[in-house]
């Protein structure tokens, strides 16, 4: 009897099937929280932001200066901006260095946020039509980076920094950027 071929072809749907659900286990390892930057390594892009409120306007001077320190975009409306505050205010409080970018928002409302919860920032911009947000690469808002003494992002963060961000996320980052100094 001669044998019977099997025409390659058979095998290339079950191939495709297993190269496919590859990548979909490869992806579900992937860390979903983690957004991708490209800014990772390089200078903080420019800041040409007017000042809010009585506070020093946030300039690129400030980013570039000695020392670790966080940039904050964030508003008024924004509900998880309102869960980080008091873990910014704290970390304010122990003398990091916040500076925050106020985004699409109107001062007055900008201001009373502040007035009600505190202001935790050693100098504010504005970001009124969000082009600076842009600049910076941000999805939404809360975001935080962390910057390093040449004014080099170490880290990018969306989402609110709570007492579990900040022990597991930021202070690393900003020990990594303190040894990079």
């Amino acid at each position: 009897m001669a044998a019977r071929r099997i025409p390659p072809l058979v095998f290339l749907p079950p191939l495709l099937f297993a190269a496919l659900a590859a990548l979909f286990l490869l992806g579900l390892g992937r860390d979903k929280d983690t957004l991708p930057s490209t800014l990772i390594g390089q200078f903080a892009p420019a800041l040409p932001v007017a000042a809010l409120g009585g506070k020093p306007a946030l300039d690129d001077a400030m980013l570039r200066a000695p020392g670790v320190k966080l940039v904050n975009f964030w508003a008024s409306w924004c509900g998880p901006c309102r869960v980080e505050h008091p873990t910014l205010t704290a970390l304010a409080a122990e003398g990091v260095t916040i500076y925050g970018v106020n985004y699409k928002d109107s001062a007055a409302n900008a201001l009373t946020f502040l007035g009600e919860l505190g202001d935790p920032y050693r100098a504010i911009g504005t970001d009124e039509n969000g082009r600076i947000a842009i600049e910076w690469g941000v999805y939404g808002i809360p975001e935080t980076f962390v910057i390093d003494g040449a004014g080099r992002i170490v880290l990018r963060f969306a989402g609110p920094v709570t007492r579990r961000v900040l022990e597991e996320t930021i202070r690393p980052a900003m020990a990594q950027a303190a040894a990079g100094s």
